[in-house]
Formats: C-alpha cells, structure tokens, sequence
C-alpha cells in the first residue's frame, strides 16, 4: 500500500462520516443493503444528537470496567467508544469521571452495551452516549480484557475502525471496505427521498407511488377476494 492510499481512505472516512450524519441511521441502513444493524435498545442520554465515527472497541470481563479505563490513552478525536462485554449485563460501566476523560480526548461518542450512571453529569457534559441500561450498580476492576478487537453488539459485528453512525433511531455500523459504497448509495437514496417528499407534498400517496395498489389488486384477483 502506497503512503497516499491509507491517506485517501482517511479523507474518504472523514467525508463519510461528515454525510453519514446528515444522512441519519435510517438511510446509511437501508442504503447499506439493510446490513449492519446494531439491533439492541439502546438509549440516548442527549436527544437529538448525531454521531459518525471510526470504532474504538473495548471488550470487558463480565460486570468490569477494568478496560474502559485503560482505554482511555487510546481514545483519538471523532472516536466512538463501543465499550461491551461478553454478555450485556445492568452494571454502570461508565460515569462521570471516565466519560470526562473520554470527552477531553475528543470522543465523538460512546456506545455502552452495558449500563451509565451519573446521567444528569454526562448531560452536562454534552458527550453524546448511547445506552442499553441505567443503572447504578458499579462494576469491577480486576478483570483483564481486550482493546481493539472485533466485537459484536446487538447482532452486529464491529471491527475497529468500522464507521459507527447513532441517533435517535439507533445505530447502524459501515464496515471499514464498504464505506465508499454506502456512502454512494445512501447519497442517490437521499435524493430519491427528497424527490418523492415533493411529491407527497403536493398530494400524492406512497400507496401509488410505490406500485403497492396493483400489488394487492393483483393478490386479491388471484385469491378471488374483494369484488
């Protein structure tokens, strides 16, 4: 690989992200072939926030947070943190203190496939985090696991460096060699949105403009129902 190569898939990840978050979870997923879906209940702490950004990944020992706090040497501006465990468990892997370091370090954002605490601090701070749990109930630190591995939360494998995209809908992760083809598609998909948002703006229905009427006049013609 030549030294321009990894710097043009740097500016490409940048510019991704940049339209990522102006495209929205829901798009970058449904322009993603319906792939990625980080399929868990996770919740924003700030609403009405959107994140894209390169993975950083933490593997847990169960119920520890041993690693979040290594991690943090390692955190590098529009990062976002996807901290985990082998299984998601209510234990408060992240509060106010290590979410301090994370934003000082520039963190775009957390993912926390485990729980927070300390919420009306992290609000404060306005270091956008997603959630599965709140929970008070600290963890441990004795356990020795892993940075910057492959991970899977909600169903959805994350390697590092994978682009993660969050908002109020969920989350959504680009792999690494699929950006450029995401990006391209959820651009033309965007435009083809805005198109039919003028159209339904002026009266017409989804129900036409998506073929669906003739779909279901045509299964009720051969199931003869509905005359």
């Amino acid at each position: 690989m030549t030294t321009r190569e990894p710097q043009a898939h740097e500016s490409l990840v940048a510019q991704a992200c940049r339209e990522f978050v102006e495209l929205g979870v829901a798009t970058v997923y449904e322009a993603s072939g319906r792939q990625g879906l980080i399929d868990a209940p996770l919740v924003p702490i700030l609403t009405g926030r959107r994140v894209a950004g390169p993975a950083l990944t933490v593997l847990c020992g169960q119920g520890d947070n041993l690693m979040v706090h290594a991690v943090m040497e390692h955190v590098f501006p529009g990062s976002v943190l996807v901290i985990t465990m082998p299984e998601p468990e209510p234990v408060a892997l992240v509060g106010e203190l290590l979410a301090i370091q994370a934003h000082v370090r520039g963190a775009a954002a957390l993912l926390v496939d485990a729980a927070v605490r300390d919420l009306e601090e992290l609000r404060a701070m306005e270091l956008p985090v997603w959630t599965r749990f709140v929970r008070v109930r600290g963890a441990t630190k004795e356990k020795v696991g892993e940075i910057d591995i492959p991970v899977v939360v909600g169903g959805a494998r994350i390697e590092p460096r994978d682009i993660i995209v969050l908002d109020d809908d969920g989350a959504v992760v680009v792999p690494r060699d699929r950006v450029a083809s995401v990006l391209d598609a959820a651009r033309a998909r965007a435009e083809r949105e805005a198109r039919m948002r003028e159209r339904l703006r002026a009266g017409e229905l989804s129900f036409d403009l998506h073929g669906l009427r003739s779909l279901i006049a045509d299964r009720r013609s051969g199931q003869g129902i509905g005359r």
